[in-house]
């Protein structure tokens, strides 16, 4: 990530924020991108002043929100056999074993599995192909997608933005309790959506004393 924040901090604004909202919104298409590592990365440049906040956190947001109707509609288009030739192609990110799991939590969820999936990685690049794919209502994902990808975007942003400034302030002091302190109240304003996240990459795993026996050997 460092690496990616120095590249970054070398580029205009403008085409920074460009950056933000292209790889993330490739990313919300359906192909792997390092999106997150992009925002936060960003968001600490954010933090030093060599870009705006709420330009960061607007590219983002946009970027999610645009690619995941994208992905949404190419996934309406081609059905279940595009995300198989995803899979194909990106077998560690979007195998067989991921889009069960990423159906699962459409199954269980719903609707509430594409605001959810902003926060998780898995999601963030299956939601709006997957959603299409098993024809979701578009006007229930484009309010579930709109709300995920503002509130991921802008908290992230703002929560490492706050956390970075606090750091060149305290650090200055040298006061690390006053550091770890900001660290935590930060981490705690994300806790309930991130347990939520990790609740919807969780997988039942039915027990082989549930399985169907059959009639024969009964």
């Amino acid at each position: 990530m460092v690496d990616v924040q120095h590249w970054l901090s070398a580029l205009p604004p403008g085409v920074l924020y460009l950056i933000v909202a292209g790889v993330i919104g490739v990313e919300s298409m359906g192909i792997p991108l390092p999106g997150e590592i992009v925002l936060v990365s960003s968001a600490l440049l954010a933090a030093t002043g060599v870009v705006e906040p709420e330009w960061v956190a607007t590219a983002a947001a946009a970027g999610a929100i645009i690619g995941d109707s994208v992905g949404y509609a190419v996934g309406r288009r081609g059905g279940r056999p595009l995300l198989q030739r995803l899979g194909r192609r990106f077998p560690k990110h979007l195998g067989p074993a991921q889009l069960a799991r990423a159906e699962q939590s459409f199954a269980r969820h719903g609707v509430w599995a594409v605001f959810f999936g902003r926060f998780v990685a898995l999601l963030r690049i299956l939601a709006g192909p997957l959603a299409g794919a098993l024809h979701v209502p578009y006007r229930r994902f484009l309010v579930a997608n709109a709300a995920g990808g503002l509130v991921w975007a802008f908290g992230t942003t703002y929560l490492l933005f706050s956390v970075g400034r606090a750091a060149e302030h305290w650090l200055k002091d040298i006061s690390w309790a006053g550091l770890a302190l900001a660290v935590l109240a930060g981490l705690a304003s994300t806790w309930w959506l991130r347990r939520r996240a990790r609740h919807l990459e969780s997988v039942d795993v039915p027990d082989k004393a549930d399985e169907r026996v059959p009639a024969g050997d009964r």
